[in-house]
């Protein structure tokens, strides 16, 4: 028994419904592609030819270009510019003279440029490509005069310069502070006294120098004598060369390369063959677990570390015993304190978030 056949109707519907779908993309096609178009407004000389602004063939050499550009540039230049019996079309007035002059220097820019040459004679050879010259059109316009190189290098430069500045002065800050605090003061004192800085300060200042200049050249001695014996860390620390940002970027594949073997040794020695930890090795992870950067942690008194690797911080768990014993006993500190206390009694009557109206 054969299938039932179909009606004129039906047919008609289903062929309709397969053309649809054949000629949908086609009609979007259509509609969505730009008719070609070799010059175009907007780009080089809009919908002028250069060649012809210019009055040279393709062909024209450089020399060329320029000689044509010069003659034109004097003609039409709007300071110089003089109508003249039978001009005809840009250049009959000052105003056009001035469009003429601009549309020559765009077309000298567009051809003198053996890149943006290439560009254009492409475009005049590929109309259809329409979006393709856009975007060479504008990247070559609207690229950096400057190389992005030498720009990156001249920031980092001068982000180098400001970091050592400024931590020279934090350095120099730190050192006067110190001056002034009594523990230090006096033991950089008995240290000049010891090797008779100040005695040669006061005679070399006895005839020639004021008690002002006397007092200025004994305080920078026991400056310098606070800065040879403290080792301060930290922001305040001493600045480095090697620590600016320019020669950490220098360094910085050394530094890669010095961690990656430093990681694979520490595999190999601890995971693999299982070695014990040495004292370096126990207090960087120490370190790692109170999440402290290097300075910070080089920044603790030698007790304190004493007294972690005595603990056996870099043990998970003894290091979780230590945090929650930390955690209570700043509790209990906050508690007996009398600021804390009031801050807690500020919080729960007058703190954020309550409304009240003040009756004077």
């Amino acid at each position: 028994m054969g299938a039932p056949p179909l009606s004129p109707g039906r047919g008609a519907g289903a062929a309709g419904q397969r053309w649809w779908v054949l000629l949908a993309p086609l009609l979007l096609a259509m509609l969505l592609v730009r008719p070609a178009g070799a010059l175009v407004e907007g780009l080089y000389c809009g919908t002028l030819d250069c060649y012809e602004v210019l009055g040279v063939s393709r062909s024209a050499g450089k020399a060329e270009i320029a000689r044509a550009y010069r003659q034109l540039a004097r003609r039409y230049h709007p300071d110089r510019y003089r109508p003249e019996p039978g001009d005809e079309g840009l250049g009959r007035t000052p105003q056009s003279a001035e469009e003429a002059f601009l549309l020559v220097a765009t077309a000298y820019e567009t051809l003198k440029d053996e890149e943006t040459r290439k560009d254009y004679d492409y475009m005049l050879d590929h109309p259809e490509e329409y979006y393709s010259h856009y975007y060479h059109y504008y990247s070559r316009r609207l690229a950096p005069k400057v190389d992005v190189r030498v720009v990156i290098l001249v920031s980092v430069c001068a982000i180098s310069v400001f970091q050592f500045f400024s931590w020279w002065n934090s350095y120099n800050k730190a050192i006067s502070y110190l001056a002034t605090v009594p523990k230090y003061r006096i033991q950089a004192t008995e240290i000049a006294k010891q090797q008779g800085l100040l005695k040669k300060a006061k005679e070399k200042g006895k005839n020639k120098k004021s008690k002002e200049e006397i007092r200025d050249e004994e305080e920078n001695i026991i400056k310098n004598i606070i800065k040879s014996k403290i080792d301060i860390k930290g922001g305040y620390q001493k600045p480095q060369i090697c620590d600016l940002l320019l020669f950490q970027i220098i360094l910085a594949p050394f530094h890669l390369c010095s961690y990656i073997v430093w990681y694979c040794r520490w595999i190999y020695n601890f995971n693999i063959k299982g070695k014990e930890y040495g004292e370096e090795e126990r207090l960087y992870i120490i370190r790692k677990s109170m999440k402290m950067s290097k300075s910070q942690f080089d920044s603790l008194e030698d007790h304190q570390k004493e007294t972690f690797l005595k603990r056996e911080l870099w043990i998970k768990e003894n290091y979780e015993v230590y945090k929650q014993e930390q955690e209570e006993e700043l509790k209990k500190k906050l508690a007996n304190d009398p600021r804390w206390k009031r801050y807690r009694r500020w919080m729960k009557n007058e703190g954020p978030g309550r409304l009240t109206f003040v009756d004077d």
